[in-house]
């Protein structure tokens, strides 16, 4: 007759805790979409999309992509030179690379870059490049995608291109948006990322959060002063004029 405290008091606490986890429960079904409001609020569909990468170690991984058509990811940063002889010719630097450019990729080469001089890729007794050509031109044009100094192998393909056009990667985005970004402009509405593809990757940001700040951009000595707002561009300004401001 002693035992039965043993036997209900666990058997009351026991239920006393389901009792208040079912209640819990109860109550989130109520609001389902509270919790994933919470984990997801920042998510967007650019967040979600998967970017095709080779992770390249050695020279030979770099091969891969020769008689490939890639495009220009981190636009206005790397330059370019012309390719004639089965040379690269330093002495003829084209410009910088522009974001989305589409470029088809013959081969890939080493090149000893002459002494002094930068190209935007990490310095090494040799470079690979990649010898492409552009629509529509007849050219040749090698551009740096790594370094080989000893041992010590660095390749940036991975950084540097799209393995797939950018209009199927962000098929979603508005044709308005799409056409700024292939005119190299910026609209108000275009998100930081759209910017990015449009003037390119060399920029400085004043504020850390992204989204809500204001980043000058630097699209190979034309500035663009842009402020974001609720993730959005809202005021534009090109070299001190005002392009454009959102409503």
């Amino acid at each position: 007759m002693n035992n039965w405290p043993k036997i209900v008091i666990p058997t009351l606490v026991v239920s006393i805790i389901g009792s208040i986890y079912l209640l819990f429960v109860w109550h989130g079904r109520q609001d389902p979409g509270a919790a994933a409001h919470s984990q997801y609020q920042n998510v967007n569909k650019d967040d979600l999309v998967i970017m095709k990468a080779y992770f390249p170690r050695y020279f030979e991984d770099t091969e891969r992509i020769a008689g490939t058509t890639v495009w220009m990811k981190n636009g206005y940063v790397i330059p370019y030179f012309v390719y004639s002889n089965d040379r690269v010719d330093f002495t003829k630097r084209i410009g910088l690379i522009p974001s989305a450019q589409r470029l088809d990729v013959k081969k890939i080469v080493k090149a000893a870059l002459p002494a002094g001089q930068y190209d935007g890729m990490t310095s090494g007794k040799q470079q690979a490049f990649a010898i492409f050509c552009t629509p529509g031109s007849e050219g040749l044009y090698a551009v740096p995608i790594g370094y080989m100094n000893g041992d010590d192998e660095g390749y940036y393909s991975d950084a540097l291109f799209f393995y797939d056009d950018p209009h199927t990667i962000y098929d979603y985005w508005p044709k308005d948006v799409w056409a700024a970004i292939d005119a190299h402009q910026v609209k108000p509405g275009m998100s930081e990322l759209q910017t990015r593809l449009a003037v390119g990757q060399k920029m400085n940001p004043r504020g850390q959060e992204e989204g809500e700040r204001t980043i000058v951009f630097d699209q190979a000595g034309k500035h663009w002063t842009v402020r974001f707002e609720n993730k959005r561009a809202v005021s534009i300004q090109s070299d001190n004029a005002t392009v454009a401001k959102g409503e």
